[in-house]
C-alpha cells in the first residue's frame, strides 16, 4: 500500500502558501504546480482534535464539515479562542481591521498584533486596511459600532467570497471602496479612548493569491470521499481555497475538507487532472516503489 499523510491544513508562510502535514512536512504551492491526491479507500474522516491536543475517541466526522472536529474537540477549540470572548483580560494589543472581498463585501474583525497580516490571507481578504490599535476588548467594542452604524458584518461566507474572485474590478476600485469605509469608521461616535487610530493605508492581495487573469470558477468540491481522486493545476490560492484547473473545468477545493483523512498519490492512468469526488455547479452570484517522502 502507498504511504499515507494526514493534511493538517493550508498555512500562509509569510506570502507563500503551503499545505501542511502531521509531521510537519510543507508543500508549497507556487502557481502552475500540479497537486493530485486520492482518498485512502476503506477508511472514513476523523476528528483532527483541538488546541494541539488528538481527539481521545478518534470520533468520525461528516465530510462536508470544514472544521473537522466532532462535538466535544469543537466546543473545546471554541471555548480557548479569542472570537469566544473567554479571555478578556488577555494582554496582548489587538488591530481592528476591514477586509474587501469584492464590491460591496467588505468585513470588519480584530486580529492579535503579533500575527501580523497572517488573519487576512488566511480568511481571502483581496485587500484590506488597519483601522485601530489597542487592548482586546476595546477592539471589540468598537467592531460593534462599526457593524451597528455602518452595517459592516464580522463574517461574509466562503461561498459568496469566490463568485467574485473572477471579475475583481482594479486595484484603484477597490482601494478606494476600502479607504470610503475607513474614513467613516474613524469619524463615528463612540470610538473607544484606549483604540488608537491608523491611518489609511491599504494592502493588496490580489498579487499574492494570483487572481490575475483568473478564470470563473466551473464547481466547488462538496466533499472528500473514500476512494475519490483529486488532481489538477493551481491557477490561484486564496484563504484555504486552491483554484486548481482540471478535466472537467477549474474547480476549486477548499484545503479544509482535506483535514481528518489518510490521502495518498493515485496510481492509476488519467488521475493527473482528474476529479472524482462530488462537485456542486457554481452558479453565479444572485506512485512507483519504495517509501514515498511526500504526497506532491
Amino acid at each position: 500500500m502507498a504511504h499515507a499523510w494526514r493534511c493538517t491544513g493550508l498555512r500562509w508562510g509569510g506570502a507563500e502558501p503551503c499545505l501542511v502535514w502531521e509531521g510537519g512536512r510543507r508543500s508549497p504551492l507556487p502557481r502552475g504546480k500540479a497537486v493530485v491526491f486520492g482518498v485512502v479507500d476503506g477508511g472514513g474522516r476523523t476528528c483532527v482534535g483541538a488546541r494541539g491536543h488528538a481527539c481521545p475517541v478518534r470520533a468520525g466526522v461528516p465530510g462536508r464539515s470544514t472544521g473537522a472536529r466532532c462535538e466535544e474537540c469543537a466546543r473545546l477549540d471554541r471555548a480557548h479562542s479569542v472570537a469566544a470572548d473567554t479571555f478578556a483580560d488577555d494582554p496582548r494589543p489587538y488591530h481592528v481591521y476591514l477586509a474587501w472581498f469584492g464590491p460591496g463585501m467588505l468585513k470588519v474583525g480584530i486580529t492579535a498584533v503579533e500575527r501580523g497580516s497572517a488573519r487576512l490571507l488566511e480568511q481571502g481578504a483581496v485587500c484590506f486596511a488597519w483601522l485601530g490599535r489597542g487592548p482586546l476588548m476595546a477592539a471589540r467594542r468598537a467592531e460593534e459600532v462599526l457593524r451597528a452604524a455602518l452595517k459592516v458584518p464580522d463574517r461574509i461566507p466562503y461561498a459568496e467570497k469566490r463568485l467574485l474572485r473572477a471579475a475583481l474590478p482594479e486595484r484603484a476600485e477597490r482601494q478606494g471602496e476600502l479607504a470610503a469605509v475607513h474614513g467613516r469608521a474613524l469619524a463615528l461616535p463612540g470610538w473607544p479612548e484606549s483604540l488608537g487610530p491608523v491611518e489609511f493605508q491599504a494592502v493588496d492581495h490580489f498579487g499574492v493569491f494570483g487572481l490575475d487573469g483568473l478564470p470563473a470558477a466551473d464547481g466547488v468540491v462538496s466533499e472528500l470521499v473514500a476512494g475519490g481522486v483529486v488532481g489538477g493545476e493551481v491557477l490561484a490560492v486564496a484563504g484555504p481555497d486552491l483554484h486548481l484547473a482540471t478535466g472537467r473545468g477549474v474547480v476549486v477545493l477548499d484545503t479544509r475538507l482535506m483535514t481528518g483523512w489518510e490521502l495518498t498519490a493515485p496510481t492509476g492512468e488519467g488521475t493527473r487532472d482528474a476529479v472524482t469526488v462530488p462537485v456542486r455547479e457554481v452558479r453565479e452570484r444572485g506512485g512507483g516503489g519504495g517509501v514515498q517522502d511526500g504526497l506532491f
